[in-house]
Formats: C-alpha cells, structure tokens, sequence
C-alpha cells in the first residue's frame, strides 16, 4: 500500500524577505482540503475582490517559508509576483489541478504532440 503524500518542500524563486529583512527560499505547503477551498469564499475580502482568493487559499497551505510559520494573508501579500505565480502554479500540480498533456498522433500525417487535456468541468 503507498502512503499519500500530503506535504510537499518548495524552493522560492526569489524568495520572501521577512519584517527583518531577512531572505527564506525553502518552503512547505500541504494539500487543500475541501474547508481550504470554501471558507475563503466566506471572507468578505474575497467577496470583494475575488482576486484575493488566492492569498487566502495560499495562506491557509503554505505550513512555512524558511523560518517563519505563521503564514499569513499579509506574508503570501508581502511575495514577490514571481513567487506568488510559483506558489499558485505548485497549489494546483499538488491538488490536481493542472491542466493534463497527452500525446498524440495525427491519424493522417501520423506526426505526434502533446495535446491538453481538459479538467472536469474545464
């Protein structure tokens, strides 16, 4: 039987610099749960501004970055935007929510490509 893997480490691109000014580059974040993708709805910031419900899911999966482990909405806002976009793009591999490549081949030329894949209800 294999195990789930619930956590995954991280290396930040840039990297966040704390209050301190100090640089963490290493990180963890975990799975979402189906509370981590709801609750933020109920946030009035998210009802807002929908855009921002990627710092609240973020804050609510990231366990650390470097040393520090409170993370929160003002530490993902606080990310460089290449960070955010790595940290967005790694929340969606590890939840499965990346969109799927496949190869295929054309049944005239017969030439191969990687085709993507549409996610249920894409």
């Amino acid at each position: 039987m294999t195990a789930l893997v619930t956590e995954i480490e991280f290396e930040l691109p840039r990297g966040y610099v704390d209050h301190e000014g100090d640089l963490h580059r290493t990180g963890v974040m975990r799975l979402a749960t189906a509370a981590d993708e709801i609750y933020p709805l109920k946030d009035p910031r998210v009802r807002s501004w929908p855009a921002y419900l990627v710092v609240i899911l973020l804050s609510r999966v990231v366990l650390r970055i470097g040393r520090v482990t409170d993370i929160n909405p003002g530490v993902i806002e606080g990310l460089f935007a290449t960070d955010l976009a790595y940290l967005q793009d790694l929340y969606n591999r590890l939840n499965g929510l990346a969109p799927r490549t496949v190869t295929v081949s054309c049944p005239h030329c017969e030439r191969t490509h990687e085709a993507e894949v549409a996610l249920l209800g894409g």
